[in-house]
């Protein structure tokens, strides 16, 4: 009988996260039903520790948790790895404090159909940033496996691309077929941010629209910072308990932020900011000028609300919350 796992096919990037069951539920067992109220700068000063994986919820710039992007920038986190789907506006974030060095990245650098961040590009090929290619189902599904505690899933997806080549996937000959698989290895980040729109005290979120891969991404990880645009009542996570998307017992600290996924869309609430999001990609054009927004917009701010009262406050999300309105009035 030959060996299967000899000789194996496999792609060069590097796995920077191996997966290892006993330790994985070693990390998750013991999260409990307490109160989990915290502050996004004291949440981030426990959890996001120099050198970490970080990974962070939501998909392009909807749903990201910018009040706690920022901070790991205010706080000077470095040495990070970071994954994300479709990393947008948060990698612009990160990028900004030069947090991290490693990325498994299923799509980088552009902000969509907005264009490309001049400085997050420049950042990738300055050859300060180790990366590991994946797609965004790849990337998913190794969340999955983690989630699901199993060290790897097989998948046709990657097989036949240059992505696989510059992935850390394997191909894997099924035992009961003897087809060929790309087997994607399960990822447990150290800390996963994740914004959302309702939350209990205890942790039990519920996000509306989108859910992207984050209930896997909370399962997966070992700590999971949440903040949440409303604090509900437990009694109201329990008259629908169906709409859970992350449990309680995946979760480590709850924060309110109000308007957090600012300036990123929040399905039902605001729009996107797409004039701020502008200023970004046209301050990365000169250095100096960038820096200067960067200092102006996240260094020299206390917080996310200080932030956003430069962004023009609450008159300004009210601006958005109508083009929201617009955009659903004007759907089929």
């Amino acid at each position: 009988m030959v060996n299967q796992t000899t000789n194996m096919e496999q792609g060069i990037g590097e796995n920077f996260r191996p997966y290892h069951l006993d330790t994985h539920r070693e990390q998750i067992k013991n999260k409990k039903y307490v109160n989990k109220l915290t502050t996004v700068s004291a949440a981030i000063t426990k959890y996001v520790t120099d050198g970490c994986y970080l990974a962070t919820g939501g998909f392009g710039c909807n749903r990201i948790a910018t009040a706690l992007l920022h901070e790991i920038v205010r706080q000077g986190k470095k040495n990070l790895c970071f994954s994300g789907h479709t990393t947008t506006h948060d990698c612009q974030i990160l990028v900004a404090g030069e947090c991290f060095d490693r990325c498994d990245v299923a799509y980088i650098v552009g902000l969509e159909a907005r264009g490309l961040s001049k400085m997050a590009r420049k950042y990738f090929e300055s050859g300060k940033v180790q990366t590991t290619e994946w797609s965004n189902a790849a990337l998913a599904f190794r969340y999955k496996a983690a989630a699901m505690g199993v060290s790897f899933l097989p998948s046709k997806v990657l097989l036949g691309t240059d992505t696989f080549k510059y992935s850390a996937a394997k191909i894997t000959i099924c035992p009961f077929t003897g087809d060929k698989y790309a087997a994607i290895p399960a990822l447990s980040p150290d800390v996963a941010v994740i914004h959302v729109h309702q939350a209990d005290i205890y942790g039990n979120c519920v996000i509306r629209g989108l859910n992207n891969s984050d209930s896997d991404l909370a399962k997966a990880s070992k700590h999971v910072i949440i903040t949440t645009e409303q604090i509900v009542s437990n009694d109201e996570i329990r008259r629908s308990p169906w709409q859970t998307a992350i449990p309680y017992w995946s979760v480590d600290a709850v924060i309110p932020v109000p308007y957090g996924s600012y300036p990123g869309n929040m399905e039902g609430e605001y729009f996107s900011d797409e004039r701020h999001l502008q200023e970004w990609l046209t301050a990365e054009q000169d250095e100096t000028t960038y820096r200067a927004f960067i200092k102006k917009y996240i260094l020299d701010t206390k917080d996310f609300y200080e932030y956003l009262q430069l962004c023009g406050g609450i008159e300004r999300i009210n601006q958005l919350r109508e083009e929201e309105l617009l955009i659903k009035r004007s759907s089929p």
